[in-house]
């Protein structure tokens, strides 16, 4: 029973980047970004603010960090998959998003201090391949010849930027309750996102991008999220994150089913190496050099 918790979250997860993918032809980026968390920020402010309030002084001295893990959890990660999404399939965004995992113990060993280990190595040299592999749908010599796509490239970002959130998530240790935390980025994310929302010419809602802002605001932003966290506590981190390595098993048959892409040789191969890299990173923990490998505990995707 306890691993449904996780199983739960992630299947959520997934269902939201094929969300993402939908929403490319329903609603403008910059309206579904801010919808997103405005209606996750209301959902909560009855239940977290009371408990801001309380703890006022501990979240007045961390304010800037908060408006960073705001700026790179809610803002440029899924900003960027909205913008991605406009010229990405959705197979390709759940296989990105397995990434983040790998990025996140790359980036702990510069911010951190944490010591390299054979998996990864071994890891980021075989996500690597896999990447270009699945990049350049199997012909890795187009890459030299017409480079990497702009919706390649904000997925990466994306991936990248979560990654660098949940490092400094860990690196921070902001002496606050999980969900007071996670309401002071989203109310710091929606600011940020305001500008943005402001300046787009058509951000109005409809039959047709409702539910999608609906989905994304409710059960990707704050059901998720509380089934991870109850899957943590109660299966230990490191358990509950073997269950993100099904988010692209999870999207790739959730998109071939309902948007109807088709799975090419390329994809299985491309993310199947990809996913290899990832796990070898995770679980082979032999350090590089005589200094004990200190364990990295895998990153959530917050999608």
């Amino acid at each position: 029973m306890n691993m449904l918790f996780p199983f739960l979250a992630v299947l959520i997860w997934s269902i939201n980047a094929i969300v993402s993918k939908v929403s490319a032809t329903a609603i403008d980026p910059a309206a579904i970004s801010f919808y997103r968390w405005l209606l996750a920020l209301i959902v909560l402010t009855p239940f977290a603010l009371p408990g801001v309030i309380r703890n006022w002084p501990t979240v007045r001295a961390n304010l800037w960090k908060l408006l960073i893990l705001g700026l790179l959890g809610m803002v440029l990660y899924q900003s960027l998959a909205y913008y991605a999404a406009h010229s990405v399939s959705a197979l390709f965004m759940g296989i990105l998003n397995s990434l983040i995992p790998l990025l996140t113990v790359l980036i702990s060993i510069v911010v951190l201090r944490v010591a390299p280990t054979v998996g990864i190595a071994l890891g980021a040299i075989l996500s690597l391949g896999g990447l270009v592999w699945l990049v350049s749908a199997g012909q890795p010599g187009q890459l030299l010849e017409h480079g990497i796509g702009k919706g390649e490239l904000m997925m990466l970002a994306a991936a990248a930027s979560y990654a660098l959130y949940s490092v400094l998530t860990k690196r921070w240790a902001i002496a606050l309750p999980n969900w007071q935390s996670l309401y002071m980025q989203i109310l710091f994310g929606v600011l940020l996102l305001l500008p943005n929302f402001l300046l787009t010419p058509d951000v109005q809602l409809n039959s047709q991008n409702i539910p999608l802002v609906l989905f994304a605001g409710i059960p990707a932003s704050i059901f998720a999220p509380f089934l991870w966290i109850q899957g943590v506590m109660r299966l230990g981190a490191n358990t509950a994150s073997i269950f993100m390595n099904l988010a692209p098993v999870f999207t790739a048959i959730i998109a071939v089913l309902f948007l109807h892409e088709h799975l090419q040789s390329y994809h299985l191969i491309g993310g199947g190496v990809t996913l290899l890299g990832v796990l070898l990173s995770q679980r082979l923990r032999i350090p590089l050099g005589r200094k004990k490998a200190a364990e990295i505990t895998p990153v959530t995707c917050k999608e």
